[in-house]
């Protein structure tokens, strides 16, 4: 057993994880960005990007409740979760879209979320360029599918291309904050970006 591994097992949100029947630590971050922004409502429509192993969408789940529809997609199989759609696909691919569409309720969604990160490389610059470019593949899923008053959440690792997503993403919504969770590891450069209001919705 690895020293990060027992780290990791000891570490009390990842034992709060274990307890409550989460799949992820991550959990708790969503847990804490909805209590300071309160991103969530009962009934809302949810897609969640990068989604295995489940753990944000469990959050979700319990919030918008049975009237809710999420929507989960990763590039990995995601087991089967009570009402949540699960969808193995590539984000960037443009079937992938046509499969979101496929299971979305109505035409516009209440929340978009990406906790998505890249393999990490160990080269610090070249993993904050891939988390900056997954975001913004986030970000165009957001512009697509958000209805105007909807919120968008997403993870990117702080460096020198993080100011020009940030930027982009308030070019297109009139409320854009940076939020890092105190469940994230004190050791990450992982913040959370929450917009919410789209200034021109687009139609599909």
């Amino acid at each position: 057993m690895t020293r990060w591994y027992q780290e990791k097992k000891h570490e009390h949100f990842y034992k709060e994880a274990k307890k409550r029947g989460y799949r992820a630590r991550s959990a708790f971050k969503l847990k804490q960005i909805h209590k300071r922004y309160h991103i969530f409502s009962p009934g809302d429509l949810v897609i969640d990007l990068g989604a295995a192993p489940g753990g944000w969408s469990q959050v979700a789940s319990e919030i918008i409740g049975e009237k809710g529809t999420i929507i989960a997609i990763d590039l990995l199989k995601i087991k089967p979760l009570p009402n949540i759609i699960t969808i193995q696909s590539d984000l960037t691919q443009p079937e992938t879209i046509k499969k979101i569409q496929s299971h979305m309720p109505y035409p516009k969604a209440n929340v978009i979320l990406s906790d998505m990160s890249p393999d990490i490389s160990g080269n610090y610059s070249v993993d904050q360029a891939r988390s900056a470019w997954l975001s913004t593949q986030a970000f165009k899923i957001a512009i697509k599918f958000l209805q105007k008053d909807g919120t968008f959440v997403c993870k990117i690792f702080e460096g020198e291309d993080t100011q020009e997503v940030i930027s982009n993403i308030k070019h297109s919504f009139y409320i854009v904050k940076k939020f890092s969770p105190s469940a994230s590891r004190k050791s990450s450069s992982e913040i959370y970006i929450i917009a919410k209001t789209l200034k021109k919705v687009n139609n599909l």
